[in-house]
């Protein structure tokens, strides 16, 4: 073949074979141009999961997330996902539980993550209704005879009914924290259980929302049980002592712990006795709303008598505070003798107090602040003034111990007045000038008067006047009244096996507000008497010494006939 016949017969056919390659080339480009690109996160082609995925909690993750070098195939030996990698603060309250402790210690049959979640591709959120409805179930795989209590309580019932607010084992127990009940740290331990079912029952949208009382919190904080149990108590009763644990059901049921007739039971466990006579009656008592007739009765009687009684001492106290602060300030005048004086008309008067009678006094005195502070301490334990005593408490009823020693002292003081007035006629004539007559009514009225400006004569006031013998029968009154309640108070297991629960109910309360009315009397009429009165500032000593220090009274009680002033000699000589 001539160099030209190939030329023009060879190139023309290797020109056409490259365009044709080209073209094909292009083509298959194009080709795949137009396929969609594969979705390198998408593994629903190959995996059954995806779809499992996306009904999941995880739904808003790529497989990538928890899968590394998910593009290579075949895939390489990747080490399964940890929770921990995402879920840090849940796994580190997990490993504080007694499961994760059970983990840690090589028990391999301790529930771990996907025991109670399931699968990371099909595990529901917590916050889903049927996630709330398998709990009981998932729990009950471990605790199968709890599980079965709380399905036939009145918890698991309304779970079981698809009232997702219910409370389930998570609610109670925690969710990833689940530590022992023995614990302090527990929200089932006794220190807690107060506050973990008030999460609920002292919720007022909850308590409208399903028809629940609403008060049940408020009335077992003021209550005995409520007030040891907010002071630390841990034996006291709780929520969970009378109302059960996991088998919690509604009282008209039969089998629950406190319908009326297992009361005498579930009480009995602390009171032994309780209820074998008598019903137990209401438990949860708020005052003012409900309870027995004669606790309102008593309540409306001592919210009269408390502002009334006050208000006057406050109205004539302060009266006569005025008009003698502008006599001293504007009207004073020397004296002319030494005061107090150091003897009297008849011997070293006037004496108002014999050694025995200070004695008893100083004892009153110690006895009865003692029991105002830790009476008032047990009352409110959560003030700041009762913290010393909180504190000093670690479990132990320290405020209880005190207030009963004092309680004694009190009674034997009592006691010992009553039995020393029947042995000594000195002593019994004596106070007979404390008892009343027809003179002294009229005596307070008309001082009353003068001291709010009434009348501008100054009525004066006899030796031992309306002030004396207010005072000295109202504590005559307060004491039998303050040691009756207390002692009732004090023997509860014998009242609950003998009397009806209402009579603990009336003397916790009369207690209560005959403690507020002697306190404030203390504080308002003997303080002011012995302290604030300006005849006697900065303090009348005669309760240290004998001795009164008001001038007035050392020249009534001279000059009074067969007066303890004018014969103080010969009653400290020939007292018996």
């Amino acid at each position: 073949m001539s160099r030209a016949s190939w030329f023009f017969g060879v190139w023309p056919g290797a020109i056409i074979f490259g365009l044709l390659a080209a073209g094909a080339v292009c083509a298959a480009e194009a080709a795949k141009a137009k396929q969609p690109v594969q979705d390198s996160t998408n593994c629903s082609a190959c995996h059954d999961q995806g779809a499992k995925l996306a009904k999941s909690a995880h739904a808003g993750l790529t497989c990538d997330t928890c899968h590394e070098s998910h593009d290579k195939y075949p895939h390489p030996a990747v080490a399964k996902p940890q929770c921990t990698t995402c879920h840090q603060d849940q796994a580190g309250e997990y490993a504080l539980g007694v499961h994760g402790q059970a983990r840690q210690k090589g028990d391999e049959s301790a529930p771990d993550c996907a025991t109670c979640h399931g699968g990371a591709h099909e595990l529901l959120s917590p916050e889903s209704e049927a996630f709330r409805k398998s709990v009981p179930d998932t729990c009950g795989m471990c605790h199968s005879d709890v599980a079965a209590q709380y399905n036939a309580s009145v918890h698991g019932q309304a779970v079981a009914h698809g009232v997702v607010a219910a409370p389930v084992c998570s609610d109670c127990h925690g969710e990833h924290k689940i530590i022992k009940p023995s614990d302090a740290a527990s929200p089932v331990n006794p220190r807690h259980i107060r506050d973990t079912c008030g999460g609920c029952h002292g919720n007022v949208t909850l308590t409208r929302r399903f028809g629940m009382p609403a008060d049940r919190l408020v009335s077992f904080d003021a209550s005995y049980h409520g007030l040891a149990a907010k002071a630390g108590s841990e034996t006291v009763a709780n929520c969970a002592s009378c109302h059960g644990v996991h088998n919690i059901l509604s009282s008209s049921d039969p089998k629950s712990t406190t319908n009326p007739r297992n009361l005498p039971q579930t009480c009995g466990k602390c009171h032994p006795g309780a209820g074998t006579r008598f019903a137990i009656s209401q438990v949860h008592i708020v005052e003012g709303r409900d309870g027995p007739p004669a606790l309102n009765w008593i309540r409306l009687f001592y919210l009269f008598l408390i502002p009334a009684t006050i208000g006057l001492m406050l109205l004539h106290n302060g009266g006569d505070w005025i008009r003698k602060l502008l006599k001293l300030r504007f009207k004073r005048t020397p004296s002319p003798d030494p005061w107090p004086p150091t003897s009297g008309p008849s011997g070293p008067g006037p004496l108002r107090m014999l050694p025995f009678e200070r004695l008893q006094h100083a004892l009153l005195a110690i006895s009865f602040l003692t029991l105002v502070y830790t009476g008032f301490a047990l009352r409110y334990p959560h003030d700041v003034w009762a913290q010393p005593l909180i504190l000093l408490e670690h479990g132990h009823p320290l405020r209880g111990l005190i207030h009963r020693i004092a309680a004694v002292i009190f009674m034997g003081v009592a006691t010992t007045h009553a039995v020393s007035l029947m042995a000594s006629r000195r002593l019994r004539n004596h106070w007979k000038e404390m008892l009343p007559n027809r003179t002294d009514a009229t005596e307070a009225a008309a001082n009353l008067a003068y001291n709010i400006g009434l009348i501008s004569t100054d009525p004066g006031r006899s030796a031992h006047s309306y002030i004396e013998k207010a005072e000295y029968w109202a504590v005559v009154w307060g004491a039998v009244v303050m040691i009756a309640t207390g002692v009732l108070l004090w023997a509860n297991n014998l009242v609950l096996r003998f009397l009806p629960k209402s009579w603990l109910d009336v003397a916790t309360s009369i207690h209560f507000y005959e403690a507020v009315l002697a306190t404030l009397a203390i504080v308002v009429w003997h303080f002011y008497s012995v302290i604030l009165d300006p005849d006697v500032y900065p303090l009348n000593t005669a309760f240290l010494t004998g001795f009164s220090v008001k001038r007035e009274e050392y020249s009534e009680l001279s000059k009074a006939p067969g007066s303890h002033g004018a014969h103080a000699a010969g009653d400290f000589a020939n007292w018996k």
